[in-house]
């Protein structure tokens, strides 16, 4: 099975024009928000840690207590080995987060690997760790692995945008919301992203999903 990725704007570009044609509705959006900025990052060990510190948190206080770790040179899987939990306590992370961390060291994922693998296959490998749920898999899958077709349907601001897209009368659950947006295969990326850029001009503000 071949893995399709969008891996800069011109391509994400073709990929909204194909959704149009699939969802003419898309096009209005398109119109209003422009292209979505795609927020790549490297992915990796480092970048689920982060994910994990910042969850529950505002963003300023995530920031810090990164910064600590940062400092004190305990965002590796060997650092964090050799370090006690009153070590990681002592930068802020509280003894659920620590256990979090200790798993994904404990699975130690092959994260050049997960490049290869199937969307699913990629979900089930990270939401085996303690800590990582689907909406955190699917994050690394859009903006790590870079892939071409997935939607969201957990994330609040995806479900409140597609009910005003879609003209629903309530918000739809994960499973609904699959349901109804089969059609937008393989395309589903860049309906996430230009979704996520819809419910920021609803609100009025930028939404940003990791």
């Amino acid at each position: 099975m071949s893995v399709h990725t969008i891996e800069n704007s011109q391509e994400l570009e073709a990929h909204i024009t194909a959704l149009t044609v699939i969802e003419p509705k898309f096009a209005a959006v398109y119109e209003q928000v422009g292209t979505p900025d795609l927020r790549h990052n490297a992915g990796g060990f480092e970048q689920l840690m982060r994910a994990m510190v910042g969850q529950q948190l505002s963003v300023a206080a995530a920031a810090s207590i990164w910064q600590r770790l940062v400092d004190t040179n305990l965002t590796t899987p060997q650092a964090i080995r050799e370090a006690s939990d009153e070590d990681l306590r002592a930068q802020g992370l509280s003894k659920q987060k620590t256990r979090y961390v200790r798993s994904l060291v404990e699975h130690d994922i092959d994260f050049s690997a997960l490049g290869t693998l199937p969307n699913e296959d990629v979900v089930k490998t990270l939401t085996a760790v303690t800590g990582i749920g689907r909406w955190t898999a699917e994050m690394y899958l859009l903006f790590s692995l870079k892939r071409a077709d997935v939607l969201a349907v957990d994330d609040l601001a995806i479900k409140v945008a597609a009910m005003e897209l879609l003209g629903l009368t309530e918000r739809p659950t994960p499973k609904q919301l699959n349901h109804l947006t089969q059609d937008w295969s393989p395309h589903r990326s860049a309906a996430s992203l230009l979704l996520w850029s819809y419910y920021g001009s609803l609100r009025k503000k930028t939404a940003i999903p990791l």
